[in-house]
């Protein structure tokens, strides 16, 4: 194979596929990429036999072929390069790097030692737009823990209906659920659910977030599988997949989280979010080992006490001002998952809803109903 490409243009793809192509001491293969030469398109491709990334360009092409070689080294020497063409070409098992005056030999291995990246490919993909996409993992991805108990919950739940998605995440102490509103109702082949495993849903906020902005309109294709998922990002300027994620599903049956969702609540309080996020920071520098805030809600006071305590560092207090409408209680929080729940809510105001001390707390950004974060207490010894 033999082709010119600018050096950014590589650079930008390498920088997306290589994140897969981790030193795998068991099987080298996986520690390269596979530079494929066919149609005036350069295709790269990655996988560590979890996730598959696929990168293509257009490129001035003079002859086509494919080799793999080493992923970081590769990444590394073309992101030292300067910015100007740069000229590859494969001679056996060998890839020739040459860009000015420097010219580069990286050993290489056969393309057919490479393993073969599932496709998922169906008449009727879903789309869904590439922003809501990573704005909706975001709100979710940092939840879920992985288990071999329970590997269900290692994931993200995904379920397509009529005219929503609903993304969920728990790990037991914590749960998360983001509303996705659809464009345009799904056919009844195209509804699903599966559960998408957490480092996938992390690279697609890395990989496909780069690739939006405020005015973005793209849009990514969902294909979909019993035991595989694809998330397939055009090209712009022609209809061809410019980016290609393929990811295993976990397998197993999501557990039945609407039914931890109170229905209702006992106390409510609204306050101004980021005053509850700095107090409850400081607040957590007293927690202790085991990250204890206690909060006491006072509705004849309008008011929230939040405070904690360690034998060694010493004590804290403080209250904030908040519309509380119930009964008095008095309630502690792991304050990590509190905070965490708070950093993804855009509102300046949030609600937050009890059941009483055993019951779980409820989040929610005030003014917007898609998005609920519910977080169990620490109960009292």
């Amino acid at each position: 194979m033999k082709l010119i490409i600018l050096q950014k243009k590589l650079r930008d793809g390498l920088n997306i596929v290589d994140r897969v192509a981790e030193r795998n001491l068991t099987l080298s293969v996986l520690n390269n990429v596979l530079v494929t030469i066919e149609k005036n398109f350069l295709n790269l491709a990655t996988t560590d036999l979890e996730i598959g990334i696929n990168w293509w360009e257009l490129v001035r092409a003079e002859r086509t072929g494919k080799i793999a070689v080493p992923a970081k080294i590769l990444s590394n020497f073309i992101n030292s390069l300067p910015g100007e063409k740069i000229s590859l070409e494969s001679k056996d098992n060998d890839l020739l790097v040459k860009c000015n005056k420097l010219e580069t030999q990286i050993k290489g291995l056969s393309p057919e030692e490479f393993p073969i990246i599932p496709q998922v490919k169906s008449d009727n993909p879903i789309i869904l737009s590439n922003k809501l996409l990573c704005s909706g993992l975001g709100l979710v991805s940092d939840i879920p823990q992985i288990s071999n108990a329970r590997p269900e919950i290692s994931g993200i739940f995904f379920s397509f209906q009529k005219d929503i998605l609903k993304m969920a995440a728990t790990d037991s102490f914590r749960l998360g659920e983001k509303i996705i509103y659809l464009d345009k109702p799904l056919k009844d082949e195209q509804r699903c659910s599966f559960i998408l495993p957490q480092k996938t849903a992390k690279e697609l906020i890395n990989i496909l977030g780069e690739k939006q902005s405020e005015a973005d309109k793209q849009e990514t294709m969902i294909y979909y599988s019993p035991n595989q998922i694809m998330f397939e990002l055009m090209m712009e300027e022609i209809s061809h997949p410019e980016i290609r994620v393929t990811s295993r599903l976990i397998d197993g049956e999501y557990p039945s989280y609407q039914e931890i969702i109170p229905k209702d609540y006992q106390t409510q309080m609204i306050l101004e979010k980021n005053e509850l996020l700095n107090q409850i920071k400081t607040a957590s520098l007293f927690s202790g080992r085991t990250n204890e805030i206690r909060m006491k809600i006072s509705p004849s006071k309008k008011e929230l006490e939040i405070s904690s305590q360690d034998p060694i560092i010493g004590e804290h207090r403080s209250s904030l001002p908040a519309k509380i409408n119930g009964q008095e209680i008095e309630i502690s929080f792991n304050h990590r998952f509190v905070i965490e729940g708070l950093l993804g809510m855009k509102s300046s105001e949030v609600i937050f809803e009890f059941n009483g001390e055993k019951g779980p707390g409820v989040l929610k950004p005030v003014g917007d109903q898609s998005y609920i974060y519910v977080v169990m207490p620490i109960k009292s010894s």
